[in-house]
């Protein structure tokens, strides 16, 4: 896979996901305003890809930076953190970033410009190898509740191109396939923006793994003729008591998956789960430009001028919906959670600082 974010001699370089699967395109971003554009107009997306590329832009900041005292410094990159939090709301994994970035800051605030410069890099990188070391696990753990023949169904895209490697849903669905199993995907084709249509189909495609992209709507009717036996998603984020934030159609296919009797497995690194928040009722959601839904992606208008609109971008589903949630530490059921995932990190700021 080509990667989704690099660091490449003081350049951020970012796959365009606007481009796919029509053209393969990188994205070099000069300053820290470049990558929160590509950030916000979804050219890098995905919540653990989007938490490694602002750890990076914050990183080109401070290599880009005229300040020469530690105070001007700090507070410059205070600013920079600011304009990336208002990139996105709902995915936590920027703000998880973000934190651990200004964490730096505060403890070595009495060292030179040049050494922090060199930590906040450091930092940032660490972030990045850590994510796909989380996604390489997720998958070891996760082809567990994978047998042999299954078909799975997916939705939005959680694999390499939303990570900085290997992929969280689509990370158990590579693991599996690499132990030999005999899978087939079947990929929602996630409206209005189709990531699963253009950017997971692309993909396993080039993993050469079996998948049939299907609109949204049919879903159910597959549920209905028992070829579905596996629900598996990403996560936006993650609530303590397990209610799981998702791209806009999520919480449709758990309510399906719970009506039909098919297993629904949610697979997310612990940076996605917000310990911060009780509850799923209070996961900020996006909401999108209106030109996503009244146009396809080729820019042809498929709704009247005018006409009001709803994007919102993310649902949140119940834990009571959800099977499993699949992480870098095990698999685990949504209430335990709090317990298992939010205990361990007791003592440090996970979420969204409010």
């Amino acid at each position: 896979m080509i990667p989704t974010v690099e660091w490449r001699d003081g350049t951020v370089c970012l796959l365009d996901q606007s481009c796919l699967p029509g053209e393969v395109r990188i994205l070099n971003c000069y300053d820290h305003h470049m990558v929160a554009s590509a950030i916000r107009d979804l050219k890098v997306r995905g919540a653990p890809a989007i938490g490694v590329a602002a750890a990076l832009g914050v990183a080109l900041a401070a290599h880009t930076t005229r300040a020469t005292s530690p105070l001007a410094f700090a507070q410059e990159m205070e600013t920079v953190c600011a304009e990336f939090s208002s990139t996105r709301p709902t995915a936590v994994n920027l703000f998880w970033a973000l934190d651990r970035m200004r964490r730096v800051l505060h403890t070595w605030a009495q060292a030179s410009v040049d050494t922090l410069k060199r930590l906040l890099l450091k930092e940032a990188l660490r972030i990045q190898e850590e994510d796909l070391a989380m996604n390489r696990a997720i998958g070891r753990h996760g082809s567990t509740v994978v047998a042999d023949g299954h078909q799975i169904l997916t939705h939005c895209n959680a694999g390499a191109l939303a990570t900085a490697g290997y992929g969280t849903a689509l990370g158990v669905v590579r693991a599996a396939w690499e132990q030999g199993k005999r899978i087939h995907v079947f990929a929602d084709e996630t409206r209005p923006v189709l990531q699963g249509a253009r950017l997971t189909a692309w993909e396993l495609r080039q993993e050469g793994i079996p998948v049939t992209v299907i609109t949204d709507n049919t879903a159910g009717v597959l549920m209905k003729q028992r070829r579905i036996d596996l629900c598996l998603v990403g996560a936006d984020r993650i609530a303590a008591n397990g209610d799981v934030a998702n791209k806009i159609g999520t919480y449709s296919l758990a309510v399906l998956a719970k009506a039909h009797g098919v297993p629904f497995y949610v697979a997310a690194p612990s940076s996605t789960i917000d310990c911060a928040i009780a509850s799923g009722e209070a996961i900020p959601i996006e909401t999108r430009p209106p030109h996503e839904v009244t146009s396809l992606y080729s820019g042809t208008r498929i709704a009247p001028e005018g006409v009001e609109v709803l994007n919102l971008a993310f649902d949140v589903t119940p834990a009571d919906y959800i099977t499993g949630i699949i992480t870098e530490r095990g698999i685990f059921r949504p209430e335990q959670i709090d317990k298992v995932m939010c205990s361990a990190h007791e003592g440090e700021f996970v979420g969204r600082r409010e």
